[in-house]
């Protein structure tokens, strides 16, 4: 972890564009669940907000680490499908600059940890495939039980490497996603799977920091303790590490 603020690791968070209210105003914003913010200052990082659009991917160079946020659905036609019913808030300027963002940090080999729709999105990107409503592919809903309500899902994690190295081989976790990896692209890993057999996990092996977790860490670490903390850690220490070299 970063001793001060002066050699604290800048870490990306992308986020939504979306018209929210505050106060007396209902505008058109750029936002996100401040709890990427606080897992990022609480590993000892500078979290930078990165909205939807063409100047995103320009500031890779001056980020040492990237997160993916959560979100709505991924346009199907970036993985040559047609939208299912149930696949909504498709907004296409997120899904460019965040592919964007995506190819720049595999380039510059930044440390990048994708967070559900994150890691659905640097599943499409490098060539894979989307479950695009998981309760009939599953015939249940516990990924996501109810609007707004989490769930709690029982997360195998592949032994002898991360995430499993971070957090252990098994863990509780929060979860809200009726998508998930259906065929998973070429150069990534599944090295976590729910009860259910949905990946839950996935990394690029040969890259200095590519996670992929498809519940919410952010979540779970307004608890320090929580055995999730240790992923943004990780993603701090090896930004930091990364602007060292």
């Amino acid at each position: 972890m970063a001793s001060n603020a002066s050699d604290a690791p800048v870490i990306g968070i992308s986020c939504y564009s979306e018209t929210a209210a505050w106060g007396v105003w209902q505008r058109p914003a750029a936002l996100l669940p401040r709890t990427y913010v606080d897992a990022v200052i609480t590993a000892g990082g500078i979290p930078v907000l990165l909205p939807p659009g063409a100047e995103a991917a320009r500031a890779l160079p001056r980020l040492d680490g990237l997160v993916l946020a959560g979100g709505a659905d991924i346009d199907p036609a970036r993985y040559q499908a047609a939208p299912h019913e149930h696949t909504t808030g498709i907004r296409p300027d997120r899904d460019t600059t965040e592919l964007a963002l995506l190819h720049r940090a595999l380039e510059r080999r930044t440390p990048l940890l994708a967070i559900c729709r994150g890691a659905q999105l640097l599943n499409v990107g490098l060539g894979g495939t989307l479950h695009q409503h998981l309760p009939e592919v599953l015939g249940h809903r516990d990924h996501q039980p109810a609007p707004g309500q989490y769930g709690r899902t029982t997360v195998r994690l592949e032994p002898g490497c991360p995430p499993a190295t971070l957090l252990g081989e098994k863990i509780e976790v929060s979860c809200y996603h009726h998508q998930a990896i259906e065929e998973l692209a070429p150069g990534l890993e599944a090295v976590g799977h729910a009860t259910d057999g949905t990946i839950e996990a996935i990394r690029r092996p040969g890259h200095p920091f590519v996670l992929g977790v498809q519940w919410h860490p952010e979540e779970d670490t307004a608890d320090p303790a929580h055995p999730s903390a240790p992923l943004f850690t990780a993603l701090v220490n090896a930004a930091a590490e990364g602007a060292r070299a």
